[in-house]
C-alpha cells in the first residue's frame, strides 16, 4: 500500500469538516470533529490560512473556507467547462481536416492536453490527453503565448529548449513571430517540436474576450502544408473550430 503524507491527511480533513455543515467553527470544533490536540490543529489552519485556503473570522475567531479554494475551484471548473463546450466542435474538425485535433491549455509553463480526438482513420495511435508540450515550439503554445499575458512571459522565461533542429531558440526571434500570429490569428509549427510533422493552431476566448484555450490539428507535414505554409482550408477549419469554442463559452462574434 502506498504511503501517505500524515500532514495533507489532516489538512484535507480540515478542509471537507469546514467544506460541510455549519459555514464557520471554532478551533474545538474542528480539533473534537477530526481528533486532533488543540495544538496541531492550530498548526494546520495557521498554515492553511497563509495560503488562503482557509480565513479566520476577526470577531468571532471561528474558520471557515478561504478564497484560494474557490479560485482553484474555479480553475477547474473552467478547464472542464472548456472541454464539454469543445466536444462537438472538435469532432467536426477532425472530420473536416482528417488529422488529429488537440485542446490545450496553459498550464504549469507548458500547454496541457486537455482534449484529443484521434485522426479518423484505422492508424494505430496513442490518446494524450494529460500530455504536456512546449509553448515556445508548438502552435498550440505559440497562440497562448501571443494571446495570453500570462503564458508570454512564462515563455518568454524558458530556455528554449532546441527540441528538433528547427526549434526556434532565440527569444526576440520568439517573440516577432508572436506578433504574427496575433496579427494573423492563428499559429503554426513545422518539424520545431516532432521531425516530420506540422501544427495549426487558434485561440479560444471566454465571454470577456479573455484567452482560455487553444485547438489546434497536427500532422504529416506533406498533409498539413501546402509548399511551406499551411494549407488554407485547414485554417479556416482550426479557426472556425475555435470561434465556434468561443461563441459557446459567450464570446459572441469576433
Amino acid at each position: 500500500m502506498a504511503r501517505t503524507i500524515q500532514s495533507l491527511e489532516r489538512a484535507a480533513a480540515v478542509l471537507r469538516l469546514l467544506a460541510g455543515g455549519e459555514r464557520r467553527l471554532g478551533l474545538s470544533d474542528i480539533a473534537s470533529a477530526i481528533g486532533l490536540a488543540k495544538a496541531t490543529t492550530h498548526g494546520l489552519l495557521r498554515t492553511l490560512q497563509q495560503e488562503g485556503f482557509v480565513e479566520q473570522d476577526e470577531i468571532s475567531g471561528k474558520y471557515q473556507l478561504g478564497a484560494e479554494l474557490l479560485r482553484l475551484g474555479n480553475s477547474y471548473l473552467d478547464v472542464h467547462e472548456l472541454r464539454a463546450r469543445a466536444l462537438v466542435w472538435t469532432d467536426d474538425l477532425a472530420r473536416s481536416s482528417g488529422e488529429s485535433t488537440y485542446l490545450g491549455v496553459l498550464h504549469q509553463r507548458g500547454v496541457l492536453i486537455v482534449h484529443h480526438v484521434f485522426r479518423p482513420d484505422d492508424s494505430r495511435q496513442v490518446l494524450e490527453v494529460g500530455a504536456m508540450q512546449p509553448l515556445h515550439s508548438t502552435a498550440l503554445g505559440k497562440v497562448l503565448a501571443a494571446f495570453d499575458p500570462v503564458a508570454h512571459n512564462e515563455a518568454m522565461d524558458s530556455d528554449f529548449a532546441a527540441i528538433t533542429p528547427l526549434t526556434v531558440t532565440d527569444p526576440a526571434a520568439f517573440d516577432r513571430e508572436l506578433e504574427a500570429v496575433r496579427a494573423r490569428g492563428w499559429a503554426s509549427d513545422v518539424g520545431e517540436t516532432w521531425d516530420g510533422v506540422a501544427s495549426v493552431a487558434a485561440p479560444i476566448v471566454d465571454r470577456r474576450r479573455m484567452p482560455v484555450g487553444a485547438v489546434g490539428i497536427t500532422g504529416a507535414v506533406e498533409r498539413v502544408l501546402d509548399g511551406e505554409a499551411p494549407r488554407p482550408r485547414l485554417v479556416a477549419a482550426v479557426r472556425d473550430c475555435a470561434r465556434a469554442v468561443s461563441r459557446d463559452l459567450g464570446a459572441g462574434r469576433f
